[in-house]
């Protein structure tokens, strides 16, 4: 029989609650990273330079001008319409989660002066998976753009199509692709930006369909997974496969563009491909 007893380690009393989502681990460097230095640093790694996701509210103030953006279409949500089990739970969830009625945002704004419509996916909400409702708002928002000579904006983040809603949800990728044509015969740009990760159906569809397609650097962009890549092809993938990094190497992407300097490149571009639609307030 021992003598001493071996004390027991551990805490002692109620445990002290920690607040979530302060640190970050960078998924590139393994740097673990405070929430307000992230922060300071439009959410881009410091050492890096990986581009952590935004939240739409985050990527309008980055982008936009200052109290140009009025949001439209703002009542459209996901109906249940194959009466897939649980789906329409999951989606009062992400709500509430979220604080977003779908996965896209969408409104009038102003970059630098120049009117635009603008689109922003948001992968909080379902993997911003793209549902009929999703789809319904972008091509309203092209339509919008065409009618009110605007250009079009769309920053795409996506795992695909919502494969809860079938059919429907693939329905949206000609419905936007064909607003996307009409937008082009009325003599109107499209900038696409493509961020982590753009794949699926978004890829398949709006989110390539730019007269110029920027993307953030090193983000995934594909179809399918590289993994479901390789097991079809029964090849080994290079170096970079589905990276923007790669994409522009091949051609789909016109140019990587920093966090930092999306505002100003957007600008210029606006610039050069509607110069005579600047205006002073939207």
């Amino acid at each position: 029989m021992p003598i001493f007893k071996k004390p027991k380690f551990g805490f002692r009393g109620k445990k002290r609650d920690m607040p979530e989502g302060l640190w970050h681990k960078c998924p590139q460097c393994s740097s673990v990273i405070h929430d307000l230095e992230l922060g300071k640093n439009l959410r881009v790694c410091q050492k890096c330079g990986h581009h952590f996701r935004l939240e739409a509210s985050e990527r309008i103030d980055l982008v936009v001008d200052p109290n140009s953006f009025s949001e439209t279409d703002r009542e459209l949500t996901s109906v249940n319409a194959l009466e897939f089990e649980g789906y329409t739970e999951k989606v009062a969830q992400y709500r509430e989660k979220t604080k977003l009625n779908e996965a896209i945002v969408t409104g009038r704004a102003a970059i630098q002066s120049h009117p635009i419509s603008l689109g922003i996916m948001d992968f909080r909400f379902l993997g911003a998976s793209m549902g009929s409702a999703v789809g319904e708002k972008i091509t309203r928002a092209v339509e919008r753009a065409t009618s009110e000579k605007r250009a079009m904006v769309l920053f795409s983040a996506s795992g695909g199509a919502r494969m809860h809603e079938g059919i429907l949800s693939l329905m949206q990728m000609a419905k936007s692709s064909a607003a996307l044509g009409r937008h082009a015969q009325a003599g109107l740009p499209y900038i696409s930006i493509l961020t982590h990760p753009t794949t699926g159906g978004v890829t398949a569809s709006f989110a390539t369909l730019g007269d110029i397609n920027l993307a953030e650097p090193k983000c995934m962009i594909g179809f399918a997974g590289p993994r479901v890549v390789k097991e079809t092809t029964h090849q080994n993938l290079p170096p970079g496969f589905q990276t923007a990094e790669f994409m522009l190497d091949h051609g789909l992407v016109d140019r990587i563009v920093e966090r930092k300097d999306m505002r100003d490149n957007l600008g210029s571009l606006l610039g050069y491909l509607m110069p005579e639609q600047a205006l002073t307030s939207v």
